[in-house]
């Protein structure tokens, strides 16, 4: 597994807001392969464990939140997503 990189605190602050209001949110992120997917769901918990953060969706997902590459639409970055 690759080193973790902490997120955006702007990130984390929109994922737990998600989370809490239980709304459903889009994401696209990257696998350990590095593979793309796209999943849209609610978020039922933000976590740490094995020194990174990491979110599991309301179908069992979980996804490391370095591997976020956009949410809702927005880059995970900042900015818009191509």
């Amino acid at each position: 597994m690759s080193s973790y990189t902490p997120v955006s605190c702007d990130l984390q602050d929109q994922l737990e807001s998600l989370a809490t209001l239980r709304q459903p949110c889009k994401l696209v992120y990257r696998d350990e392969a590095g593979e793309q997917h796209e999943a849209e769901d609610l978020i039922v918990d933000i976590y740490a464990a094995n020194k990174a953060d990491y979110l599991k969706l309301q179908n069992g997902t979980e996804i490391r939140l370095d591997r976020i590459e956009s949410l809702n639409g927005d880059s995970a970055n900042g900015g818009s997503a191509a």
